[in-house]
Protein backbone atom coordinates (compact mmCIF):
# COMPACT_ATOMS: atom_id res chain seq x y z
CA UNK A 1 0.00 0.00 0.00
CA UNK A 2 0.88 3.32 -1.07
CA UNK A 3 2.56 5.55 1.93
CA UNK A 4 0.04 8.55 1.07
CA UNK A 5 -2.79 5.58 0.98
CA UNK A 6 -1.70 4.91 4.99
CA UNK A 7 -2.24 6.00 8.20
CA UNK A 8 0.99 6.71 9.99
CA UNK A 9 0.67 9.27 12.73
CA UNK A 10 -0.01 8.03 16.12
CA UNK A 11 -2.49 10.77 16.72
CA UNK A 12 -4.24 9.62 13.32
CA UNK A 13 -4.22 5.98 15.16
CA UNK A 14 -5.59 7.34 18.56
CA UNK A 15 -8.16 9.62 16.78
CA UNK A 16 -9.60 6.94 14.85
CA UNK A 17 -9.96 4.30 17.56
CA UNK A 18 -11.27 7.25 20.21
CA UNK A 19 -13.77 8.13 17.58
CA UNK A 20 -14.42 6.13 15.47
CA UNK A 21 -17.25 3.04 15.02
CA UNK A 22 -15.92 -0.15 15.24
CA UNK A 23 -17.03 -3.53 13.59
CA UNK A 24 -15.94 -6.82 14.44
CA UNK A 25 -15.26 -10.19 12.87
CA UNK A 26 -13.51 -13.30 14.45
CA UNK A 27 -10.25 -12.28 12.28
CA UNK A 28 -9.66 -8.80 12.59
CA UNK A 29 -11.58 -5.63 13.55
CA UNK A 30 -11.93 -2.27 11.71
CA UNK A 31 -12.78 0.75 12.97
CA UNK A 32 -13.30 3.86 10.75
CA UNK A 33 -14.51 7.45 10.96
CA UNK A 34 -14.62 10.27 8.47
CA UNK A 35 -11.24 12.00 7.33
CA UNK A 36 -11.66 15.37 9.06
CA UNK A 37 -8.94 16.75 6.33
CA UNK A 38 -11.89 15.62 4.34
CA UNK A 39 -9.43 14.37 1.68
CA UNK A 40 -10.35 12.33 -1.58
CA UNK A 41 -8.48 9.58 -0.94
CA UNK A 42 -9.37 6.66 2.14
CA UNK A 43 -6.25 6.31 4.58
CA UNK A 44 -5.80 2.38 5.85
CA UNK A 45 -3.60 2.01 9.27
CA UNK A 46 -2.69 -1.75 10.36
CA UNK A 47 -2.38 -3.03 13.83
CA UNK A 48 -1.66 -5.92 15.73
CA UNK A 49 -1.01 -6.23 19.43
CA UNK A 50 0.90 -8.58 21.73
CA UNK A 51 -2.21 -10.78 21.95
CA UNK A 52 -1.52 -11.89 18.04
CA UNK A 53 1.72 -13.63 18.89
CA UNK A 54 5.67 -12.81 19.18
CA UNK A 55 7.12 -10.12 16.59
CA UNK A 56 6.71 -12.48 13.76
CA UNK A 57 3.25 -13.44 13.91
CA UNK A 58 2.64 -9.78 14.53
CA UNK A 59 4.73 -8.81 11.16
CA UNK A 60 3.24 -11.86 9.27
CA UNK A 61 -0.82 -10.42 10.34
CA UNK A 62 0.18 -7.06 8.89
CA UNK A 63 1.19 -8.36 5.86
CA UNK A 64 -1.68 -9.78 5.28
CA UNK A 65 -3.74 -7.29 6.15
CA UNK A 66 -2.01 -4.77 3.75
CA UNK A 67 -1.83 -7.01 1.11
CA UNK A 68 -5.76 -7.60 1.68
CA UNK A 69 -6.56 -3.54 1.50
CA UNK A 70 -4.40 -3.29 -1.14
CA UNK A 71 -6.49 -5.27 -3.47
CA UNK A 72 -9.58 -4.08 -2.15
CA UNK A 73 -8.56 -0.51 -2.34
CA UNK A 74 -10.16 0.37 -5.41
CA UNK A 75 -13.19 -0.31 -4.33
CA UNK A 76 -13.35 1.28 -0.92
CA UNK A 77 -15.38 4.58 -0.65
CA UNK A 78 -13.25 7.84 -0.42
CA UNK A 79 -12.48 9.93 2.14
CA UNK A 80 -12.39 7.79 5.45
CA UNK A 81 -10.04 6.95 7.67
CA UNK A 82 -9.60 2.66 8.24
CA UNK A 83 -7.80 1.45 11.11
CA UNK A 84 -7.94 -2.92 10.82
CA UNK A 85 -6.65 -4.68 13.73
CA UNK A 86 -5.48 -8.25 14.26
CA UNK A 87 -7.20 -10.77 15.86
CA UNK A 88 -5.35 -14.11 17.01
CA UNK A 89 -7.16 -16.79 14.80
CA UNK A 90 -5.61 -14.34 11.60
CA UNK A 91 -1.98 -16.37 11.92
CA UNK A 92 -3.78 -19.75 10.92
CA UNK A 93 -5.68 -18.67 7.74
CA UNK A 94 -4.16 -17.84 4.30
CA UNK A 95 -4.59 -14.79 2.11
CA UNK A 96 -7.97 -15.35 0.73
CA UNK A 97 -9.63 -15.78 3.63
CA UNK A 98 -8.57 -12.15 5.03
CA UNK A 99 -9.78 -10.55 1.82
CA UNK A 100 -12.98 -11.84 2.25
CA UNK A 101 -13.39 -11.40 5.90
CA UNK A 102 -12.06 -7.33 5.12
CA UNK A 103 -14.70 -7.49 2.55
CA UNK A 104 -17.84 -8.42 4.94
CA UNK A 105 -16.70 -5.85 7.07
CA UNK A 106 -16.34 -3.24 4.47
CA UNK A 107 -20.55 -4.07 3.77
CA UNK A 108 -21.08 -3.86 7.34
CA UNK A 109 -19.54 -0.62 7.32
CA UNK A 110 -21.51 0.55 4.09
CA UNK A 111 -18.06 1.90 2.83
CA UNK A 112 -17.89 -0.37 -0.20
CA UNK A 113 -18.17 0.97 -3.23
CA UNK A 114 -19.87 -1.41 -4.64
CA UNK A 115 -23.35 -1.66 -2.54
Amino acid sequence: MQRNFRLTRSTDFKRVRRNGKSYAHPLLVLIAIESEKNLSTTRVGVAAGRSVGNAVKRNRAKRLIRAAARELYPQIKSGYDLVFIARTPIIQVKMPVVRTAMQELLLRASLHKNV
